[in-house]
């Protein structure tokens, strides 16, 4: 009896320290003792897997063990986001996520294999893509209105590629806020291929990163006719913004964010979080995400987690406004 008392005793004298600052800051100071993975809902030389190897990059020298990218496309992100819910949370295998899966799969879906907000542990905002609506270059129009003013003379004519959910969301709030424009949807697994496509003009327009489809602009074998975000790039100062261009209330952005499996220990999170808003901030980094038109942005856990909570909700309402019905 005396023996068992003992082994409780000693058993809570653990569980109280393990609670302490100073425990919690050793369980920091140990992770990570082995190889970090990287999981990506899409394909190897989509913009995704080019942002998740620039930053595991950064990651592997300021963490001081190898951070390798793995690829499970499919399915929007779904198909690497189950995967991920399925890992243990001991932060060696992280999400680099985007708005497909974590705001679209739920929004698109009456039953998604997973929970965005009760799922995963945020850890940090990565950032921001840059995407265009671009034009096989044969196509008769050069502007928004001539596009729309080209669809709606043409209903079912025009063709466009979707690789992901936010081609899939942004164009459906085109279509509708243009006036509910009839025009085939094909879908692709990634970018890449529905690239390939808009280029030999199989299919017309494509929401696009640059960083795919912006050699072939450059070529003059694409043009764009728009830019996703609430400002003109930079890079492509030229290009008008969707409402400039007339299409008012357009508000799709896309995103990366970084996740764990949901249980990811305090500490280890904030040696996380920590980790990745230093390599978002270096100079080399920052410079490295600019030239694929990437708008690096750290965040804090919390932060991330109420953006999270409502991106869920905006797809919802945006995708249900444009009469988008889950499957």
């Amino acid at each position: 009896m005396r023996k068992s008392s003992t082994t409780l005793f000693s058993s809570l004298l653990l569980t109280l320290f393990a609670q302490t600052p100073v425990f919690a800051q050793t369980v920091a100071v140990q992770y990570p003792t082995k190889t970090i993975r990287l999981v990506v809902p899409f394909p190897a030389g989509s913009a995704t897997d080019t942002i998740a190897r620039i930053l595991g990059n950064g990651l592997s020298v300021s963490l001081g063990q190898p951070v390798i990218v793995e690829n499970k496309a499919g399915a929007d992100g779904a198909l690497a986001a189950s995967e991920v819910v399925k890992a243990a949370p001991d932060g060696y295998t992280l999400f680099v996520a985007t708005n497909s899966p974590m705001a679209g799969v739920p929004a698109l879906r009456k039953q998604p294999p997973y929970d965005s907000v009760r799922d995963f542990t945020p850890i940090s905002m990565i950032g921001r893509y840059t995407f265009f609506l671009y034009a096989n270059a044969q196509t008769p129009f050069n502007t928004i209105q001539e596009l729309i003013t080209y669809a709606k003379a043409n209903p079912g004519k025009l063709a466009y590629a979707t690789g992901n959910t936010t081609g899939i969301v942004a164009t459906a709030q085109f279509a509708s806020l243009a006036g509910n424009l009839n025009m085939l949807h094909v879908p692709y697994k990634g970018e890449p291929a529905g690239v390939i496509d808009l280029v030999s003009n199989r299919v017309q327009l494509m929401i696009s990163t640059p960083f795919t489809a912006g050699v072939h602009a450059a070529e003059g074998k694409l043009k764009a006719l728009a830019i996703t975000l609430p400002s003109r790039s930079p890079l492509a100062p030229s290009i008008p913004t969707f409402a400039e261009a007339g299409v008012k209330g357009f508000s799709i952005e896309s995103w990366a964010a970084l996740y764990s499996p949901a249980g990811l220990p305090p500490a280890v999170l904030e040696r996380l979080n920590t980790a990745v808003n230093g390599v978002l901030n270096r100079p080399d980094i920052k410079e490295q995400l600019a030239q694929k038109q990437f708008l690096p942005q750290g965040s804090t856990a919390a932060a991330l987690s109420t953006f999270t909570k409502e991106q869920v909700a905006t797809y919802t309402k945006i995708l249900r406004d444009a009469g988008v019905q889950p499957d």
